[in-house]
């Protein structure tokens, strides 16, 4: 026999039947039962327990994806924070090691007679190489040329003067270099001047320098250092360029630097 009873209070979830029971009838005899309490609870009650509680699914994966927009940007905005004053310490101590500082005096490969204030307003990438050089200073030329011809076609952006320096003033005449430069790009200018100009230009950039023997042709070869120099519209040193860096990590270089100039001049 099973009996059901009715609890005055809600007891949810009740473990199965409880052990048997007695009940004794009017007769006398005892008969084993089973009871199960049921509560006691509307179908209104019922209906309201199933509801879901708090916002929905939709209101939580809005605000997990705003929180998570919020922290992004923060990251980022820390990011390029970080950025902007390690630029700003890495110039500021470029500025104090004092390089480019003083005037110079070259001719260009037009014979034009040229001096640092020509360039003033103009931000420039500038190398130093000479015209025989059998590969490196091609590549370091056609890498700068590069730069200039991807800064180039972004509008807003100011110009870039590519400039090279020679350091062999006895073979890179003026006629010399208006051959070589015409190779790579139509606005790089080609500088070169008497041996006491190219070792004054040298020293300032701090532009090491020397001819190798000659051989039965009388050809020679000059060790020199390698790197590419950007000048602000200032005239300052602002920046140099490793061969070991590419192309497009110059551009961005170049583009974070032109974001953040302030003229000291002014």
């Amino acid at each position: 026999m099973l009996l059901l009873i009715w609890a005055p209070k809600a007891w949810h979830r009740l473990s199965p039947l409880k052990p048997p029971a007695l009940l004794w009838t009017p007769g006398g005899e005892a008969v084993h039962v089973r009871y199960r309490l049921l509560s006691r609870q509307g179908p209104g009650e019922r209906g309201r327990q199933t509801q879901p509680q708090g916002p929905g699914f939709r209101t939580r994966l809005l605000i997990t994806g705003l929180f998570g927009a919020g922290l992004g940007g923060a990251w980022l905005a820390a990011r390029a924070e970080k950025e902007r004053r390690r630029q700003q310490q890495r110039t500021e101590a470029l500025r104090q090691a004092a390089v480019g500082q003083g005037d110079f005096s070259l001719l260009d490969h037009r014979g034009q007679a040229r001096c640092k204030a020509d360039f003033r307003g103009q931000w420039v990438l500038m190398y130093f190489g000479f015209t025989h050089c059998p590969d490196i200073c091609p590549d370091e030329l056609e890498k700068l040329v590069q730069v200039v011809q991807e800064l180039e076609a972004e509008p807003g952006l100011p110009p870039v003067q590519p400039v090279f320096i020679t350091v062999d003033p006895e073979r890179d005449t003026v006629a010399a270099m208006a051959r070589y430069v015409q190779d790579f790009h139509p606005r790089l200018l080609g500088l070169t001047g008497s041996a006491e100009q190219v070792a004054q230009v040298s020293r300032s950039y701090r532009v090491y320098y020397s001819a190798g023997p000659k051989d039965e042709d009388q050809d020679y070869v000059v060790d020199h250092s390698i790197a590419i120099y950007l000048l602000s519209p200032d005239g300052l040193f602002t920046d140099y360029y490793s061969r070991a860096r590419s192309a497009q990590q110059i551009a961005d270089s170049v583009r974070r630097h032109m974001a953040a100039f302030r003229s000291v001049l002014h």
